[in-house]
């Protein structure tokens, strides 16, 4: 199973019973189709970067879940087709490997200061 997190997304002109029941929706659709819900953050209502359909703000929801690879393009379908979403994203998230080493820096070797040719001053007649 692969790790995926995405972010929705909601109109602020949906109420909250509704943004609530929305909200379970999408986690039971991904607990129905095999996945696991690992962590939902409501992060509330926030100023969008640019007008979306006339609208400045938008109330965001995080969600990690655990899925099989088909799953993240059902959520997608989904929330596409969902009228109070207005944006969504999903990632998968890669997994660091412990056991690899990272690369040595290479440092480059220190110059020498070039040597200073002597200087010639005029001799006194």
């Amino acid at each position: 199973m692969n790790k995926y997190e995405v972010v929705y997304i909601i109109d602020p002109a949906v109420e909250e019973e509704a943004r609530k029941e929305l909200i379970a929706k999408f986690n039971d659709l991904i607990a129905n189709n095999g996945g696991s819900v690992e962590k939902v953050e409501e992060w509330g209502k926030r100023r969008l970067a640019y007008a979306i359909d006339y609208k400045t703000e938008g109330y965001y929801v995080l969600v990690n879940f655990q899925a099989e690879a088909e799953l993240p393009k059902e959520l997608e379908r989904n929330l596409q087709i969902s009228d109070s979403v207005i944006r969504y994203q999903v990632i998968r998230l890669l997994e660091r490997k412990a056991g690899v080493k990272p690369r040595p820096v290479r440092v480059a070797a220190p110059v020498a200061p070039a040597a200073e040719a002597p200087v010639e001053t005029p001799a006194a007649e």
